[in-house]
């Protein structure tokens, strides 16, 4: 029993890290995964490490190919536009939805967290952080379990694009704007408004991020 519980725990030590390195491009896009070499980088076994890897793959994260080998998904323009486009949808129903639902302290929590956006909009590490903590806050007033789950999945596969989204002073201003109507729109009880500029803003990422992308390497963040 001891034995499986230690096995457990590596393969989801394994799984966690290499998360990480995916979504942070530490693996590159393309890079291939050598079983011994990671597991010798990792200190583990193989076996947490093949547990953890078939879990990526179940995931979408890491590939397999007909040989058996085991790739990082290349950074793809067809993914990334499904991916943002699901996303849109999501982000629209959910402000749809919070619009309904937004207590006066709602309200008072999304204003405090888009100060905080406001304060911090020249970093691009803090001004992203503060925005999915934004968006986070409205699929809780939203309180859509289904739309939250698939949400969820859907922004883990997008930190893979995080860093081509906001790595200009224009975009980050612009998303900014958007929240700030956002918070509005949900404040007011206007759905429509709301429902329009969470899919509006989510859209605008996706454009740049295929425009950064199509530029090379992502701006240092």
């Amino acid at each position: 029993m001891a034995e499986l519980h230690a096995r457990n725990t590596g393969a989801h030590y394994v799984y966690g890290e290499l998360k990480r390195q995916i979504l942070s491009l530490e693996l590159k896009p393309g890079e291939r995964i050598y079983e011994p070499a990671m597991a010798a980088a990792l200190q583990v076994s193989r076996t947490p490490l093949r547990e953890a890897i078939r879990r990526l793959i179940s995931e979408s994260l890491l590939v397999q190919q007909p040989t058996g080998g085991v790739l990082v998904p290349t950074l793809d323009d067809a993914a990334i536009s499904e991916l943002y486009d699901v996303r849109a949808a999501i982000e629209s129903l959910m402000a749809r939805e919070a619009c309904a639902k937004a207590t006066a302290a709602d309200i008072e929590v999304l204003k405090g967290i888009l100060e905080l956006n406001a304060a911090t909009v020249a970093f691009a590490e803090e001004a992203m952080k503060h925005g999915e903590a934004l968006h986070a806050a409205i699929a809780r007033i939203a309180g859509n379990s289904w739309a939250q789950r698939f949400h969820d999945q859907v922004s883990s596969h997008m930190q893979r694009y995080r860093h081509y989204t906001n790595n200009t002073q224009e975009r980050r201003d612009q998303a900014l704007a958007d929240h700030r109507i956002l918070v509005e729109a949900v404040a007011s009880g206007k759905p429509d408004e709301a429902a329009r500029i969470a899919f509006e803003h989510v859209i605008g990422a996706r454009d740049e991020a295929l425009r950064a992308l199509s530029g090379g390497t992502p701006a240092a963040t």
